[in-house]
């Protein structure tokens, strides 16, 4: 009766949520390609056989690759579809293409468009990223006869309790999982109170993410050029830049140092789609801005006179790090429950996170304890320790060798799935 029910309240909600996708795909055009396959409606051939893994969005896609180059070093043959959710992840993906492999869009989860893309691609195995379990897959997918895998899976107690309260529907999904190739321990934990019988820890696919070193070494660069400290807010949400900016015009008082010695503040906001609104807080504080996309190579003089540099770019993080002389990690001001810093950690930039880590506790707890990060009570005394972190080199040089330490101690976890995900598949 709760899958009934679901199913039919998505039904009622289809045109309004293609209504949403055609409104974001204004300023993310990805989002209007190939909209009848949010539908199960899809054009080609069948060609059946192929993997098929799904990361909703950019940072799962991400994590998948570090999964399918371990996949492809054991399996070179291997066909593989990918399905996302987001243009941003959809972007990613498409970087990760081979001779074979498809790409398409993640149908809406209505009995009707999950029947439609299982029969038209009828994949040999299913493999979902993190925390995807959705109540019509899981259903149609056992009806099919596909096993479905959930990979770099997390669960935090909010979303277990979140689950319990609508156990009547995602219980049922949960318990149809086939494995669950779970972060932590504590992970595995929460994942089989929610009623996956196989749970095994696996480790965290990010740890195994490659970094650009190009991107870093340009990063760096750019960091010369500047010839100051640059303080960055890293992949921040809603509500932290304000609250840093009015920090950090605070600090700026006749008292303190000249512009051209005071450490250049950057903020790199999570969502692209947030990119002019941060622009706009920018200037109503006054500060003179710069953002990204205004230069290809060196930044201009214009820019290197900024007080603030706006990181208004996707896929440029190891960038930003190699840029950046301290970061502060977004998402963990604000009780989102923070964002991931094993991508800072393998690019050797200290990171001074907020209180509010709960999606990525374990990472943030390791990285703490390993002094790769410090952990901070507000945004305005991570700005303040960021400052001090910024005039003392010896300080800030023994954080990022600890950094790199715990990102290279927790490496592996993309062998141990990929080579779960294939015994599946043979068997």
């Amino acid at each position: 009766m709760a899958l009934w029910v679901y199913a039919a309240l998505l039904r009622l909600l289809t045109p309004f949520y293609l209504l949403r996708l055609w409104r974001r795909g204004k300023q993310e055009p990805l989002y209007r390609q190939a909209l009848v396959e949010r539908l199960g409606f899809f054009s080609g051939p069948t060609d059946p056989g192929r993997l098929w893994i799904h990361a909703v969005s950019l940072g799962e896609t991400r994590a998948a690759s570090a999964l399918i180059a371990a996949l492809r070093e054991r399996e070179p043959g291997l066909r593989i579809l990918l399905t996302q959710s987001t243009a941003t992840g959809r972007e990613a993906a498409q970087a990760l293409l081979r001779e074979g492999d498809a790409l398409a869009w993640l149908p809406y989860d209505t009995p009707g468009a999950v029947r439609r893309f299982l029969r038209h691609w009828q994949p040999r195995l299913g493999v979902l990223m993190e925390t995807e379990v959705w109540p019509t897959l899981q259903r149609e997918a056992e009806a099919a006869g596909v096993k479905m895998v959930l990979a770099n899976a997390r669960l935090s107690e909010k979303s277990l309790r979140q689950g319990r309260r609508f156990a009547a529907l995602l219980r049922p999904a949960a318990q149809r999982m086939t494995l669950a190739l779970a972060q932590t321990e504590a992970d595995a934990e929460r994942i089989r109170a929610m009623g996956t019988a196989r749970v095994v820890v696996a480790g965290n696919l990010k740890y195994d993410m490659a970094v650009d070193p190009a991107l870093i070494a340009r990063g760096q660069a750019w960091a010369a050029a500047v010839g100051r400290p640059v303080l960055m807010l890293a992949v921040s949400r809603e509500g932290e830049e304000q609250t840093l900016l009015d920090a950090w015009r605070q600090q700026a008082t006749p008292a303190a140092p000249p512009a051209a010695n005071r450490p250049l503040l950057a903020i790199v906001p999570r969502h692209p789609q947030r990119f002019d609104e941060i622009a706009g807080l920018i200037e109503a504080t006054g500060l003179k801005l710069a953002r990204r996309s205004g230069w290809t190579d060196l930044p201009q003089s214009e820019a290197l006179a900024a007080d603030v540099w706006l990181g208004d770019s996707m896929r440029e993080m190891p960038l930003y790090y190699g840029l950046a002389t301290v970061a502060l990690l977004g998402g963990s001001f604000e009780p989102l429950g923070g964002q991931n810093l094993i991508e800072a950690a393998a690019c050797g930039c200290p990171v001074l996170t907020g209180p509010h880590t709960f999606n990525f506790a374990e990472a943030t707890d390791l990285a703490v304890a390993a002094g790769a990060a410090r952990r901070y009570a507000s945004l305005a005394e991570a700005m303040q320790a960021g400052l001090g972190l910024c005039a003392n080199a010896g300080d800030r040089a023994a954080m990022g060798q600890q950094a790199l330490a715990f990102s290279a101690a927790h490496r592996g976890a993309a062998g141990r799935m990929a080579d779960a995900v294939l015994a599946l598949m043979r068997a």
